[in-house]
């Protein structure tokens, strides 16, 4: 844990208590605070009280004295409407920050390495950790990947601070001042948060803002909102290190046919091949993994060292991860991909998909998947999801409405194999939200993993499960 003495003999309200609430409520206590703390459900008051944290109402919060309110980043900000809570502490003149910030006026003398992004931030904020483990960094990889920031480890001047942050984070956070930040892309999402999508943008673009003269930013220029950032940057005489698939950026880092390209000192130096990973598949991981490499050789590593990091790295559960291979079919989770962005880019990873989609869906629906229909197979059709979807599909793809997980995956997988195409996968990629059939990404790609299991079973087929 990270002690967090800002705040020493003053009192924090903290509202919210789950992960980061939690997390923040000790860091706040054991850095000297007056600390209480609120959650409307029981369950997590409960687990307050058994960390021995003050729990108390709002009504009965010393609104006069607080110095701050300390936000989960769930609790809505500013858009649809502030949280009434939010207001009150507006009016009062209270500032409302989330644990990021927290972690921020802690004072540690380790540098910060920020990921942000729509897609691919928490695979690229492991792989960075990762890189710079495999070469002897002190390393502590958290924030809105896992572990919370303030429950990380202290580190000294030596070591770095990967932390994945969202846009939700980002708005609760005004001081962190990142050795590197890094933006993969920006496409529309969360705009119920954020207002409209210049809302979202700006968001993502606060985590360069709070950098100081001389800090890098390391930008995926493969879309129009990221080489806008890149060209404000480089007009404001920041250091900028462009990340790109498919072509080749002078000053940058580039992957060409799964080839890692590092030009950052000028000459273009190879540094390792990825089309033979099943860990990082796909042009977009292959975005996620240039960044990696950018940050990584701006933090001090030399690009000699990454070739092996970059080949034992194990990938993260839910995001393209090959759990099962059976009778000649791979079984691929992708239940991270809760927007249709991040569905096309799993689609353009594979040939021959048996695509298995829905859930609760997003604005726009499979907007911008339609490129790589062509390589769909058959589409199996779940949740909320399912009758808009096979409007969009009708005439174009073949699907079967399927209702729930577990008859779409017995469905794709003895479709697959009827048909023997070879190099087929069953992609669960689902570009909705899980919140109609599960609590969260995470139950739906594990009851995912564990259905694979069992028709592999029932069917006689050999399971290669993922090794963690």
């Amino acid at each position: 844990m990270i002690p967090v003495h800002a705040f020493k003999d003053r009192t924090v309200a903290v509202l919210g208590l789950a992960r980061s609430g939690l997390s923040a409520s000790r860091a706040l206590a054991a850095g000297g605070a007056d600390v209480v703390a609120w959650d409307d459900a029981e369950g997590a008051r409960d687990r307050a009280r058994a960390l021995d944290l003050r729990v108390a109402a709002p009504d009965a919060w010393p609104w006069a004295r607080l110095a701050a309110l300390v936000l989960s980043p769930g609790i809505p900000l500013t858009h649809p409407a502030p949280h009434p809570l939010v207001a009150r502490a507006g009016a009062a003149g209270i500032e409302v920050i989330g644990d990021i910030e927290l972690f921020a006026r802690a004072g540690l003398p380790a540098r910060v390495a920020g990921v942000t992004g729509t897609n691919g931030k928490s695979t690229t904020t492991a792989l960075l950790g990762h890189l710079l483990a495999a070469a002897g960094v002190p390393t502590q990889v958290g924030g809105n990947l896992g572990v919370p920031a303030l429950d990380l480890a202290p580190l000294g001047s030596e070591g770095v601070y990967v932390i994945e942050m969202s846009s939700y984070g980002i708005d609760l956070t005004r001081s962190l001042d990142c050795a590197v930040a890094v933006l993969l892309n920006i496409t529309p999402d969360h705009i119920e948060r954020h207002g409209d999508f210049a809302g979202y943008v700006a968001a993502k673009h606060r985590l360069f803002a709070m950098q100081s003269p001389g800090r890098v930013a390391v930008v995926g220029v493969d879309d129009e909102e990221g080489r806008a950032l890149e060209a404000r940057l480089l007009a404001e005489g920041r250091r900028v290190i462009p990340v790109a698939v498919g072509r080749k950026v002078p000053g940058g880092v580039y992957v060409v046919d799964g080839a890692v390209i590092d030009a950052t000192a000028g000459a273009p130096v190879p540094v390792a091949d990825l089309t033979g990973s099943t860990t990082l598949w796909g042009a977009h991981n292959w975005q996620n993994a240039g960044a990696a490499v950018a940050a990584a050789r701006s933090l001090g590593v030399p690009a000699a060292a990454l070739a092996q990091g970059l080949a034992t790295f194990p990938g993260l559960a839910h995001r393209l991860e090959l759990v099962a291979e059976g009778k000649g079919l791979r079984f691929v989770n992708d239940s991270k991909a809760t927007n249709a962005d991040a569905a096309a880019r799993a689609l353009a990873s594979f040939d021959t998909i048996y695509w298995i989609i829905g859930g609760r869906p997003k604005q726009g629906g499979l907007a911008g998947t339609e490129p790589w229909w062509d390589r769909v197979a058959h589409a199996f059709l779940i949740g909320e999801a399912a009758t808009e979807f096979a409007g969009q599909l009708k005439g174009r793809v073949g699907f079967t409405p399927c209702g729930d997980l577990a008859t779409a995956v017995d469905a794709a997988a003895h479709r697959a194999w009827a048909d023997r195409r070879p190099g087929a996968v069953v992609l669960l990629s689902p570009a909705c939200a899980s919140f109609d059939q599960f609590r969260d990404f995470e139950e739906r790609g594990a009851a995912f993993r564990a259905l694979v299991k069992d028709v592999l079973a029932r069917c006689g087929g050999g399971v290669r499960e993922r090794v963690a």
